[in-house]
C-alpha cells in the first residue's frame, strides 16, 4: 500500500491540539478496522519544521520534528496548524514559499485555526470560502479580502482546501479528509476508535 503522506507544519508557539488531533485521525485512520493491530495506516502523518532542531509548543510541549523545509520529502496532503506563533511567521517569506510550491504539488491542503491566516498570508485562499477560529475571523475578513469567510462553520472545504475553526475543529476536519480519501465508514471507524463524535454538520458547536 502506497500510503499517503501528511506533512503538518509545527513552529515556536504552535497549539499542540492543532496538530496533535489531526496527527492522532491520521495515525489511527485504518482501511480494514478487524485487522487494525496488524496494518498501518493509510496516512503517513509528518511533523515539518523550518530546521530539525526541537520546536516547543503551547504549554512547554518539546516536539522533534521529522523533516525540514529543506529535506521533506514530496507530500500528499499538507495540513498547517495554528497557535499564537503565526504571528512571527506571517511575512516569513520562506516559508510562504514553501507553502506556495508545496500546495501547488498536493492533493489537498488545509490548515487548522489560525493554521488558515498563514495560508492566507501567502496567497493560497485567495478566492476561496475559509474560516479560522473565532477570535480572528475578523481580521481574516479584514486583512485578506479575496477570501470569502464563513464566520458559521466549524470547517470548510473548498475544491482541494480544507479549513478550520479553531483547535479541536480541526480534528473534525481531518476525519472529513479521511472521509474525501477512503469514504464515510472509514472516517466514521476511525472517529468510534477515537470515541469521537462524527462532523456529521458542518456548522460551528459553540455558541459565541
Amino acid at each position: 500500500m502506497q500510503r499517503k503522506r501528511v506533512g503538518m507544519v509545527v513552529y515556536e508557539e504552535v497549539e499542540v491540539l492543532d496538530f496533535c488531533g489531526p496527527f492522532e485521525v491520521f495515525s489511527v485512520t485504518r482501511l480494514n478496522e478487524e485487522k487494525r493491530r496488524d496494518e498501518l495506516s493509510p496516512f503517513l502523518p509528518l511533523l515539518i519544521a523550518e530546521s530539525s532542531g526541537v520546536v516547543t509548543a503551547t504549554g512547554g510541549l518539546k516536539v522533534l520534528p521529522d523533516y525540514s523545509l529543506s529535506d521533506c520529502p514530496p507530500l500528499d496532503i499538507v495540513v498547517v496548524p495554528g497557535g499564537w506563533g503565526f504571528r512571527h511567521h506571517m511575512k516569513n517569506s520562506a516559508l510562504h514559499q514553501w507553502l506556495r510550491s508545496r500546495a501547488a504539488q498536493a492533493e489537498t491542503v488545509a490548515a487548522v485555526c489560525t493554521g488558515s491566516l498563514l495560508l492566507s498570508s501567502a496567497g493560497l485562499l485567495d478566492g476561496l470560502r475559509a474560516t479560522t477560529h473565532w477570535r480572528f475571523l475578523d481580521t481574516m475578513r479584514d486583512s485578506f479580502p479575496a477570501i470569502s469567510v464563513q464566520y458559521d462553520k466549524h470547517f470548510v472545504q473548498d475544491g482541494q482546501v480544507f479549513t478550520s475553526a479553531g483547535i479541536s475543529a480541526g480534528i473534525d476536519m481531518s476525519l472529513k479528509i479521511v472521509e474525501q480519501y477512503f469514504g464515510e465508514t472509514v472516517a466514521r471507524v476511525t472517529a468510534r476508535h477515537m470515541e469521537y463524535p462524527y462532523p456529521d454538520a458542518d456548522h460551528r458547536r459553540i455558541q459565541l
